[in-house]
C-alpha cells in the first residue's frame, strides 16, 4: 500500500508540474522580425500567375504569441495571395489570430495575377502591403512586382473543342496540335504576320504561319512561348528574322525567342517550351540575329530542298536538340550552339549543309 501511494504522488507531482503555459498566447505588440522588408516579385505578364515568393516571420521573444491579424493591406480586392503557415485564411488575403511560439517562426508563400490596369501607369509597378496585427504595434512587409503588357496568341475553345493546326503527316493521317493560324487583322494584336519590338508576344500552343503567308519579324521583338507551345511555318509559307546587331548585353536589336517565365531562376533551364518547325515546303526562310534558348529542340527543319539562310544565330540550353535538320538545306554562318540535351547539331537522312565560322560545343550539365 505504501509503494502504491508513493506512485500516485509521484504521478500527481508530474500531471501539476505539466499544467505550464505551453498554450497560452499572449497579443504580439510588434515585436516580429522579418527574413525581407520588401518582396520583389519579378516581372510577370498581364493576367499571368507568378512564382511563389517565401518570406520568413521570426518570433525572437521568449514568449508565445498570437498574431491578432496577417492580411494584405488592399484586403479581399489584392491580387497577391498568400499561404501562411499551410493555411489559406480567407481567399488567401486575411488571417486572424495566427499563433507563434517563443524562438519560432512561420513561413508566408506569396504569388500574384494581375492585369496592366492594376498597375502605376507610371511605372507598372503594382504594389500592396503585408500587415501584421493593428494599432499603433501595427508591423508591415511592402511586396512589388513589374506588371508588363503583351501580345497575346493562343487556340480559341470552340463549344469545348480547341483550335488545332498541321504538324506532320502519318501515312495517310494528318497530325495537328494545338494552336492557331496568324491572321492579319486580330481585333487585339492587328497584323500578326509582322512582329515588332512595341511589346512582347506571349504564345500559346502553336502559332502556325499559314500556306502563302510571310512572318516577318523586326529588330528587337521579344517573343515568349508557354510551356508545350512553338512556332509552325507551314508548306509554302515564309518566316523572316531580321534581328540586328546590339551593342549593348541587353541585346537590344537582336530577336529572342525563350520562355514565358521571366523570373532569373528560368533564364538557363532548359525543355521549357516546344520548338520552330519549318516544315516540308517552307520556302525563303532567312533568319538573321535570332537568340532561341530554353525550348526542347531549337530550330527543327524538315526536307527543304529551297535553302533556310541562318546567320549570327545563338542556340542555347535545348533539352534535346538545338538545331534538328532532316534531309534539308541550310547555309550558316556564324552561329552558336551550345548545351543540349542529345546534340547540339543532328543532321539527318541526308541533305546539304554549308556552315562557316560555327561553334557546336555542347557543354551539358548531366
Amino acid at each position: 500500500m505504501r509503494y502504491l501511494v508513493y506512485i500516485l504522488s509521484i504521478i500527481f507531482i508530474v500531471s501539476f508540474s505539466s499544467c505550464r503555459k505551453d498554450f497560452v498566447f499572449e497579443p504580439s505588440n510588434g515585436e516580429l522580425s522579418f527574413s525581407k522588408d520588401t518582396v520583389y516579385l519579378d516581372t510577370v505578364f498581364k493576367n499571368i500567375g507568378s512564382s511563389t515568393y517565401k518570406l520568413k516571420v521570426y518570433n525572437k521573444s521568449s514568449r508565445d504569441i498570437a498574431i491578432p491579424s496577417i492580411q494584405l493591406a488592399k484586403g479581399l480586392s489584392s491580387k497577391y495571395r498568400m499561404i501562411v503557415d499551410g493555411m489559406q485564411g480567407t481567399n488567401g488575403k486575411i488571417f486572424k489570430n495566427v499563433e507563434l511560439l517563443a524562438k519560432d517562426s512561420l513561413f508566408i508563400f506569396i504569388e500574384t495575377t494581375a492585369d496592366i490596369v492594376d498597375a502605376n501607369p507610371s511605372d507598372f509597378l503594382y504594389t500592396d502591403k503585408i500587415l501584421f496585427g493593428d494599432g499603433l504595434s501595427q508591423q508591415k512587409v511592402e511586396l512589388v512586382t513589374l506588371i508588363q503588357d503583351a501580345f497575346f496568341i493562343y487556340p480559341k475553345k470552340n463549344n469545348g473543342v480547341i483550335e488545332t493546326v498541321p504538324i506532320g503527316i502519318d501515312g495517310t493521317n494528318t497530325i495537328v496540335t494545338n494552336g492557331r493560324d496568324l491572321i492579319g487583322n486580330h481585333p487585339d494584336n492587328g497584323n500578326e504576320f509582322i512582329w515588332n519590338n512595341t511589346k512582347p508576344y506571349v504564345v500559346y500552343g502553336f502559332a502556325s504561319v499559314p500556306s502563302g503567308k510571310t512572318l516577318t519579324v523586326n529588330a528587337g521583338a521579344r517573343v515568349h512561348f508557354h510551356s508545350d507551345s512553338g512556332l509552325i511555318v507551314q508548306n509554302n509559307a515564309t518566316i523572316k528574322i531580321n534581328g540586328l546587331p546590339s551593342s549593348t548585353i541587353k541585346q537590344e536589336n537582336e530577336v529572342v525567342f525563350e520562355g514565358d517565365r521571366l523570373e532569373p531562376f528560368y533564364s538557363d533551364i532548359p525543355g521549357q517550351w516546344g520548338f520552330v518547325y519549318l516544315r516540308i515546303g517552307s520556302k525563303d526562310n532567312v533568319i538573321s540575329n535570332l537568340t532561341l534558348k530554353n525550348a526542347v529542340v531549337g530550330l527543327l527543319l524538315s526536307e527543304n530542298a529551297n535553302a533556310t539562310f541562318i546567320k549570327n544565330a545563338q542556340i542555347y540550353d535545348c533539352s534535346n536538340v538545338g538545331i534538328y535538320a532532316q534531309n534539308t538545306t541550310i547555309v550558316g554562318e556564324n552561329i552558336v550552339v551550345n548545351s543540349a540535351g542529345q546534340a547540339a547539331l543532328a543532321c539527318t537522312l541526308g541533305g546539304n549543309y554549308n556552315f562557316k565560322h560555327c561553334t557546336f560545343n555542347n557543354n551539358w550539365n548531366s
